[in-house]
């Protein structure tokens, strides 16, 4: 794609990058068939080629973002499909991150939609205060149905019950079982601390089992990854900067072999951590270093291989794979691969590309669209008659629950079954 950008606007290192990018686009197309909101809604403007031509207009111009192109990058999922189908290498997510950066500089919303934009990096990154907004979300989740548009959605996402608070929950180290051959950080996360603590209590047993010892850094929070794709660069950032920092004196002080992340959307966020930082210079290096020893909880349990595992019960797993997980990180087969050698039959659903539409926040800010993904999604699960879901990431599985006729569980609590530890509670009386 030819550019015309100004030698003035390319000291920008953002617009910078975006000219690359803009440039590796050929027109081809091929974006558009795995494109979700193409896909339902057949617009050109919300397929990833269409929004590539709105972000050129837009940043070649220098102009404000308008209503229009507003509305069409708000309906993008960032679910990164386009990425693995483009054949000439376009860096769609950087390009629609500094985008989604332009409109938040550039575009005032309406009242009620900066409100919520507003509460959102607020509430959902802490999980204290987004155990409270849980609570009163409960009370009012039995009216759900008769509240409107963005309202609905966030009670209908509510939980049927609010788990306890883990009691590994904070910083702490977590020696391995026998003979350390490793020593990682777990990243906690956010909300996936208030909705399901159980995960990263699998994840913690699977790993000690497995001789690695783990610690949860004091310091670390929020990836970032919910400002950041709103926009909110600064603050994206900031959370990483203080994830580095906190990851950096555990890599300064014992070591880490890898920082282990079990939310793909969190993993794909902190592997880019390098790119977003590259242009601070108290920073980069850390950055880079971090992005470099960050892995997805199936990228460590692939290196290292599970032990002595034992079919609990010969369950058929329908195998969800979130498009942070098989788009952003490229993780396709090898979460399918883990789970057949832990004794479970894997089966992949149809369409497995496109998105359920949880999308961070999407389901959210975009309801009725990500509705109409969960409910495509939901029905090429059901087709398999699986005895379970599996998946890796909380916001999927939170929008996947009850879906499908199947209970939505993470790799993780299920390879540390498979390996030796408890049934998962979600599994209730199956097998």
């Amino acid at each position: 794609m030819q550019t015309n950008f100004t030698l003035a606007q390319l000291q920008d290192a953002d617009v910078a990058e975006s000219e690359k990018i803009l440039r590796t686009c050929v027109h081809c197309g091929f974006c558009t068939a795995t494109c979700p909101t193409y896909v339902l809604l057949g617009d050109e403007l919300d397929s990833p080629r269409g929004r590539i031509y709105q972000i050129k207009d837009m940043l070649e111009n220098d102009r404000p973002a308008t209503a229009t192109v507003v509305k069409h990058l708000d309906r993008c999922l960032s679910c990164l499909s386009c990425m693995t189908t483009c054949p000439s290498g376009v860096h769609y997510q950087h390009l629609i991150d500094h985008a989604r950066h332009h409109v938040e500089k550039t575009f005032k919303r309406p009242f009620l939609d900066r409100a919520l934009r507003a509460a959102l990096p607020h509430i959902l990154p802490y999980p204290n205060r987004f155990r409270a907004a849980l609570a009163a979300a409960w009370f009012a989740r039995p009216f759900a149905r008769f509240a409107p548009g963005r309202l609905g959605a966030m009670l209908r996402l509510t939980p049927a019950s609010i788990p306890p608070r883990s009691p590994i929950e904070g910083p702490g180290v977590h020696r391995a079982e026998g003979t350390r051959i490793k020593r990682v950080a777990l990243l906690a996360g956010c909300a996936q601390q208030a909705l399901d603590p159980a995960i990263n209590e699998a994840t913690i047993r699977l790993l000690q089992r497995h001789g690695v010892e783990v610690t949860v850094a004091r310091g670390a929070g929020c990836c970032g990854a919910l400002v950041h794709h709103m926009g909110k660069a600064e603050a994206g950032h900031a959370a990483a900067r203080q994830n580095i920092d906190a990851w950096t004196a555990e890599m300064e002080g014992e070591g880490l072999d890898a920082i282990v992340i079990n939310a793909s959307g969190c993993g794909t966020s902190v592997k880019d951590y390098g790119f977003m930082l590259r242009e601070d210079p108290a920073y980069a290096a850390k950055a880079q270093a971090v992005s470099a020893i960050t892995r997805d909880i199936v990228e460590v349990m692939l290196e290292i291989g599970l032990k002595n595992p034992r079919p609990p019960e010969m369950l058929r797993l329908a195998y969800h794979s979130a498009c942070s997980m098989q788009h952003g990180q490229q993780l396709k087969d090898e979460p399918k691969a883990l789970l057949e050698d832990a004794g479970f039959r894997v089966m992949t659903p149809a369409e497995p590309h496109l998105c359920c539409g949880s999308a961070g926040v999407y389901n959210i800010l975009q309801p009725e669209i990500a509705g109409r993904l969960k409910a495509r999604k939901a029905a090429n699960l059901a087709k398999l008659k699986p005895d379970a879901i599996a998946a890796g990431n909380i916001g999927c599985m939170t929008q996947l629950q009850g879906a499908a006729g199947a209970p939505v569980v993470h790799t993780a609590e299920l390879l540390d079954w498979a390996t030796g530890g408890p049934k998962p509670k979600k599994l209730g009386g199956i097998a």
